[in-house]
């Protein structure tokens, strides 16, 4: 069980509370809205760090100096392109309909911060979708409506249960947070 330094959040996700709930790490939430831009010559791995960082650079005014903030970015990664969060429902069914058959990659970039102390590392996790159709792919947009998620769907829901074939790496981190990568740098801070 945790028992550092209080652990400020900053991100609103509710996965990632979730699964920060599930860890039995003590936390509060505080986000400030950040653009979520990167350099064009970033490495794919080096991307959502970096988003990372920005958020909790966005954050740390709002904490004390002995707070460790945990910020996390995740992204979706097609043939080397990147797929954020869909504008809407017609970009979202074009998303699943590319991901539909395939493997992408799901990349979760980490900061975690204490004053001038920072561990930032990335975790990749493979996901193999079915080839889904036309009618499965509406139905989860249209019942579900993954409109703030990358790649504009969630593993742990109906989409996750009937269209993934198989993942290689970490589930949690498709999810948005590599617990317990998470769990055990929090400890060694």
């Amino acid at each position: 069980m945790y028992k550092g330094s209080p652990v400020i959040l900053a991100s609103q996700s509710p996965r990632r509370k979730q699964l920060l709930e599930q860890a039995g790490i003590p936390f509060q939430v505080k986000v400030v809205e950040t653009a979520e831009t990167f350099p064009p010559e970033l490495a794919v791995p080096d991307i959502p760090v970096h988003i990372a960082r920005q958020k909790a650079a966005a954050v740390r005014d709002l904490c004390e100096s002995t707070d460790i903030i945990v910020a996390a970015d995740t992204v979706v990664v097609l043939d080397d392109s990147i797929i954020g969060k869909p504008k809407d429902r017609e970009d979202a069914i074009g998303i699943l309909t590319r991901l539909s058959g395939r493997e992408h990659r799901v990349v979760t970039g980490v900061i975690i911060q204490q004053g001038a102390k920072e561990v930032a590392f990335s975790k990749t996790t493979s996901v193999y979708f079915k080839l889904l159709n036309k009618e499965q792919i509406t139905y989860y947009v249209d019942h579900f409506k993954p409109f703030d998620k990358a790649g504009a769907y969630a593993i742990q829901e109906w989409i996750g249960a009937v269209g993934i074939d198989s993942i290689n790496g970490c589930f949690y981190n498709v999810m948005g947070l590599p617990v317990s990568r998470v769990v055990e740098e929090l400890e060694n801070f």
